[in-house]
């Protein structure tokens, strides 16, 4: 599929539930929150059911997000028949990682389940490594149960662990060479992710924004110049650098202060209530659960992903004074 400005669209992300263990402050930043009923949930067999016509017609990426997409019963079942769908040839998941240590049977962590039933890489959201300012930014005390995540992951073997920090100021602009010693002693690759108007429109305002170029140069300031990886991709809107005098990648998403930003999207967004979403930062999302209920046929369904593709706007709003009309967490992340 590609749209009228020739994004080649090779990469869905799938949000399985709107739940979640934790309160992030821009990702659902009221504590009362209206869950979806299940009967507005996508089923795990209509799920797969668009993931494979997703395939066919070139997806060729699966990222499998939430809410907190493990806290979702059976998610482990779900992964397992992914690789089964021609087509699919590499299977991520997004994680606040609280979850990956939890054993689903004797000797068997959640993320050794995973890595078992397909997935191939994991995101995990790692903000800080102060206890207390974690619990200030998630609402829970989870933090150890984090870190032990990110241990159960690096043990069950993954292709690819990535930690993803968003930037906040006056949370956690201490935490950017913290964090990268962390991600160093693991060999994780970092990332820092400036933030977006993407659950309430006081999210996001000039004082608790911190561009990218910032924290590039506070890293610039500790460790030099930072060497530019043009070369390195790994599905996604990061731009990559390596450390002066390591063997150490740090990544920066900067949706608002990159021009650049939207030229190189390949993705799609399936929410759970099954919207189909051309953009993150758009309006637009188009109800493909309603015929896919009513009886679609598979052609069907295909003209509508196709339709959809051609939607796809040129580039996001959040520039634009972007009122969100949905919680991230309501979106996928």
């Amino acid at each position: 599929m590609e749209d009228r400005f020739g994004h080649r669209i090779s990469y869905l992300r799938v949000s399985i539930t709107d739940r979640c263990n934790e309160r992030c402050t821009y990702c659902m930043p009221q504590e009362l929150q209206e869950w979806l009923p299940r009967e507005g949930i996508l089923t795990f067999e209509e799920t797969l059911r668009l993931i494979r016509i997703a395939a066919e017609l070139g997806v060729s990426k699966i990222r499998i997000t939430g809410g907190e997409p493990l806290t979702r019963r059976g998610v482990v079942d779900l992964i397992r028949q992914l690789p089964k769908i021609p087509g699919l040839d590499d299977i991520g998941l997004s994680t606040n990682g609280t979850l990956l240590a939890r054993p689903v049977e004797p000797n068997l962590t959640m993320a050794a389940a995973l890595r078992a039933a397909g997935v191939r890489s994991v995101n995990i959201s790692l903000d800080t490594l102060d206890p207390d300012a974690y619990s200030q930014i998630t609402g829970r005390d989870l933090h150890g149960q984090v870190l032990d995540g990110i241990e159960a992951a690096i043990a069950a073997g993954f292709d690819q662990i990535k930690l993803n920090a968003v930037l906040m100021r006056g949370r956690n602009e201490d935490q950017l060479i913290p964090l990268i010693e962390f991600g160093a002693r693991r060999n994780l690759i970092l990332r820092f992710i400036e933030m977006m108007p993407v659950s309430t429109s006081e999210v996001l305002d000039e004082r608790n924004f911190v561009p990218i170029f910032e924290a590039k140069r506070a890293i610039e300031a500790r460790f030099g110049s930072l060497i530019p990886e043009p070369q390195f991709h790994t599905n996604g809107p990061a731009t990559y650098y390596q450390i002066p005098g390591r063997q150490q990648r740090v990544g920066f998403i900067g949706a608002m202060t990159n021009l650049h930003f939207c030229e190189s999207c390949n993705k799609l967004r399936l929410t759970c209530d099954g919207k189909l979403r051309p953009c993150l930062g758009s309006y637009l999302e188009f109800d493909i659960m309603k015929p896919l209920r009513a009886g679609a046929s598979d052609d069907e369904l295909r003209q509508f992903f196709i339709d959809v593709v051609d939607r796809k706007p040129e580039q996001h709003d959040f520039r634009n004074n972007y009122q969100p009309n949905r919680k991230m967490i309501a979106i996928g992340g």
